[in-house]
């Protein structure tokens, strides 16, 4: 415990004196280097489209540069704010508070056109099993308030599966519901004085170990079909699988999140964009077992027929590890198409991947206009990998010939010290992966005979170490890396 302790004050120290300087010396040193070999500018590929419907957020038209929490202006005040205590609510870590909380919402639910209402979460450890939010609403956790899951699985009822996946995302059938759930909602906050929500998922992760596990694990906090969402300024850790999931969701912006879970503890993704328009993280420090972030859209056929893609989304200023996994991942479900993306400003340390892309025969859908830049990467086994071949499909009924097609990705001003591995990029013979531009990426620390493994693919380079794979070699002669 002392030493879980000393950890997490290394980490907020961490994030919260990042070496942003440091880093923007680095790459103003390349970027002046680079200038003698092209004077070309990056161009920003594409602007942000934002979801018609009058009650959503105009996503683009009152966004600060600096930071995504403008869309939602000054945080709403509430009219009607309780405790959970007034519903009963008992904190010392041993108390069920699953009716409480579920209590409180239902009494909650009346003031959603009322002036909304506010739960007040206070000092303590208040142990729940799952709970659905309402909408105009918010959960607030006071400094010193932590929610625990339940450790009972009955407490986390089994609901429908996603239409965009058919089936559980591990398993046949239906899902374990998440911790904190919400469907059809509009203008929700969960935000709080630092508070934490702790999964405590060991038990579940401990039945995926023994292969065990009957359901798809639950995610900590799955908010789907809603709009206008603001996650902020708590820790959440130890989810049973991916933590921050919003689904078939427009308008969601987490900003200021410290996410934590073991290094080896399976598919505890960070934070998990699906079939999702006009989302924006920033400012995160993400440690998990698997992807700080992965941009998803569905899963094979089931991904293919909803046609929902993940679209208009930024992701910046994030930091963090995962030895297993990538920083940024896109895929490998994205059968419903992912476009209109901007990752910039990361720094990755200590893992598998820094930027990964994954595909494969069967998701169909597509991947278009990525943008990803200022990357800072440290002991990094492969730095940039567009990969395929998971043999991961919900069933027998997927298609072969359903091929996904990427086309227009940008990659730019990137720093990877001491890799193992140059970049891999992988395509898929007969698919489409085409568009790919690097510019200013620099790889120290590769052994004198690295060289980037290259398949399936094309386009360009400009200002690029080591010297890419032949399909890349325009040297800036090619107007994709202009």
């Amino acid at each position: 415990m002392e030493s879980e302790k000393s950890n997490y004050g290394a980490i907020m120290v961490y994030f919260t004196k990042p070496s942003w300087a440091f880093l923007v010396l680095l790459f103003t040193v390349i970027a002046i280097l680079s200038l003698q070999i092209s004077p070309k500018a990056i161009i920003l590929p594409f602007p942000l489209f934002p979801v018609p419907g009058s009650s959503e957020l105009d996503f683009e038209s009152d966004f600060d540069p600096g930071s995504c929490v403008a869309t939602f202006g000054e945080l709403p005040e509430r009219k009607h704010v309780m405790s959970l205590k007034d519903f009963g609510g008992v904190g010392d870590g041993k108390t069920s508070n699953t009716a409480a909380f579920r209590k409180a919402l239902d009494y909650m639910q009346r003031f959603s056109e009322k002036g909304g209402a506010q739960l007040n979460v206070p000092q303590g450890k208040w142990l729940t099993g799952s709970f659905n939010l309402t909408s105009n609403f918010t959960l607030f956790l006071e400094q010193g308030a932590v929610i625990l899951g339940s450790q009972d699985p009955e407490e986390w009822p089994i609901v429908e599966p996603l239409p965009s996946y058919g089936r559980g995302r591990e398993r046949l059938g239906g899902r374990h519901i998440s911790l904190i759930h919400g469907d059809g909602l509009t203008n929700v906050v969960i935000t709080g004085n630092n508070g934490t929500i702790d999964g405590q998922g060991r038990i579940w992760w401990e039945l995926w170990w023994n292969r065990t596990l009957n359901h798809t694990r639950g995610h900590l906090v799955e908010l789907m079909n809603s709009c206008n969402i603001l996650i902020s300024n708590l820790t959440f850790r130890n989810s049973p699988f991916w933590t921050i999931h919003p689904v078939y969701c427009s308008n969601v912006v987490v900003k200021g999140m410290t996410i934590l879970a073991p290094l080896n503890a399976p598919n505890t993704d960070g934070i998990d964009p699906d079939s999702s328009t006009n989302v924006c993280i920033e400012d995160c420090y993400i440690e998990s077992g698997d992807d700080l972030v992965a941009i998803k859209s569905g899963w094979d056929q089931y991904g293919i027929k909803m046609a929902r893609p993940s679209s208009n989304i930024k992701v910046r200023r994030i930091s963090g590890t995962t030895p297993t996994c990538s920083g940024v991942g896109i895929g490998s479900e994205m059968s419903g198409g992912i476009f209109n993306v901007t990752i910039e400003n990361m720094h990755v340390w200590n893992s598998a991947a820094g930027v990964r892309i994954k595909t494969d025969k069967g998701r169909g859908g597509y991947i278009a206009n990525i943008t990803i830049r200022n990357i800072m990467m440290e002991r990094v086994k492969i730095p940039i990998r567009l990969s395929r071949g998971s043999n991961d499909h919900p069933d027998d009924r997927w298609d072969p010939k359903a091929i996904p097609k990427i086309r227009g990705i940008f990659i730019s001003n990137i720093v990877s010290l001491n890799s193992t591995k140059a970049p891999v990029l992988a395509g898929i013979r007969g698919a489409s992966f085409e568009g790919l531009c690097f510019k200013n990426v620099t790889l120290l620390g590769l052994s004198p005979n690295a060289a980037w493994h290259c398949e399936f693919v094309s386009g360009c380079t400009n200002a690029v170490f080591p010297l890419p794979c032949p399909h890349l070699q325009n040297n800036g002669s090619s107007t994709c890396c202009s």
